[in-house]
């Protein structure tokens, strides 16, 4: 079998480095012109993105530079000098969108791969030969693509590199040709700036003309998610995917999301592959590990089932569900932490790492460190801040670091099950 890329989002420095730690083969990030997640972008200037491009690269890992917005016609000068600038920090490949900056990627950087955004829809292998033709080195299928669709176009165009989306937020909208956004708040889906209106409580009523009368229509008193996806989940079917053996890459959505989604989903979905590449693939360890994040429910999406097999894709009670877990806290150097909810002493947090990464046990004044049901937890006997000062619990609002007592791998976190 082939082994697919892992290719995960960098919302910003310190997430691609979490992502690269816990298995990312390769990462994706913008700066905030002409993304799709200007956002998240805003966390790169020029300066830290030519770093993080420097970064991954020191790592032997690849780097992918998304310029995916759909630019007015006002915007193709500062495009150009866009690519110019981007280019010149020596990206693995650009992610596009449109036939025309394909063109203007070409001709101001030949020798950047050029990868389609799954914005430019692309279903059957007719369209996918015309992109090819143009250039496109790899090609981010449409999100309702049926995977027996996939394995036609790879038959067709044994030479183009595919990659699929397998985790993360879907889109009520076709592949994000949405208009709710622009309607209700002026920011545009398409150029960066979507206010995810889909994810909000609406109430719907029915009028009769004739009488003027109008009805309220509900679920309950709270009204209702109507068009409120579910998020893409394809962990227990990876090693299915990979032994159709015509996808290249495995795609985790989620710029905008936390360190330790970046670390999570990195670290389940390299677990996943590496099981499937070693026949020992178990679906229940991966499912397991990402239901310990915050999601709006899960779904296996399109590439299973058609459409219109999948009646439960949407999630009509709520925006969000909690996670099997919460997050307590990340360590950056493995010496000390940054609290995310509440730390308190003589309780045990189970400690993530990355993978091929572990501690031993061992007790001293200010922690222990144990096993439990192949798993590692950490008790804090003293919660000491690096200034010294010693405190009895923190929480979240709380900035100051605090000392671990030991040294654990980088990009550690401390979490626990919600009861």
């Amino acid at each position: 079998m082939k082994r697919p890329e892992l290719l995960s989002p960098a919302g910003n420095l310190t997430k691609l480095k979490i992502a690269l730690e816990y298995g990312a083969d390769a990462v994706y990030a913008s700066v905030a012109s002409f993304s799709l997640r200007t956002r998240s972008a805003r966390e790169f200037n020029l300066q830290t993105f030519e770093e993080a491009i420097d970064y991954t690269h020191s790592k032997g890992k690849k780097f992918y530079a998304t310029v995916n917005a759909f630019p007015f016609n006002s915007q193709i000068e500062p495009l150009k000098r866009h690519l110019k600038t981007i280019s010149a920090m020596k990206p693995d490949a650009f992610i596009i969108a449109t036939p025309g900056v394909m063109g203007l990627a070409k001709e101001i950087a030949p020798e950047i791969e050029v990868h389609l955004s799954t914005q430019a829809n692309v279903l059957n292998f007719l369209d996918a030969k015309i992109y090819h033709d143009m250039g496109a080195k790899r090609i981010v299928v449409a999100r309702e693509m049926n995977l027996k669709d996939v394995i036609k176009i790879k038959e067709a165009i044994p030479t183009l590199d595919i990659e699929i989306f397998v985790h993360g937020s879907m889109c009520f909208a076709y592949s994000g040709r949405c208009l709710v956004s622009s309607v209700q708040s002026g920011r545009m889906a398409n150029r960066g700036s979507c206010a995810n209106d889909c994810r909000f409580k609406y109430e719907l009523y029915a009028k009769n003309d004739e009488s003027g009368v109008l009805f309220r229509l509900e679920e309950d008193e709270n009204g209702t998610h109507i068009m409120n996806s579910k998020d893409l989940k394809l962990a227990a079917h990876i090693e299915d995917i990979i032994k159709s053996g015509v996808v290249d890459s495995f795609k985790i959505e989620g710029r905008t999301k936390s360190e330790y989604y970046a670390a999570c989903t990195a670290r389940a979905y390299k677990m996943a592959i590496d099981d499937a590449m070693a026949g020992k693939f178990d679906a229940q360890i991966y499912d397991a590990e990402l239901n310990t994040l915050k999601n709006r429910g899960f779904t296996d999406g399109y590439l299973v089932h058609r459409p219109f097999e999948r009646p439960s894709t949407q999630n009509h009670f709520s925006s969000l569900e909690e996670g099997t877990h919460q997050v307590n806290a990340i360590s950056e150097d493995g010496e000390f932490f940054k609290c995310k909810f509440k730390i308190v002493l003589n309780r045990p947090y189970e400690l993530v790492m990355p993978i091929g990464k572990d501690v031993s046990e061992t007790e001293n004044e200010i922690c222990k460190i144990y096993s439990k049901d192949g798993k590692k937890f950490i008790e804090l006997k003293k919660l000491i801040t690096k200034k010294g000062k010693e405190m009895s619990e923190i929480h979240s609002g709380n900035e100051n670091e605090v000392n671990l007592g030991v040294k654990l791998p980088e990009f550690s976190f401390l979490r626990e099950e919600i009861r």
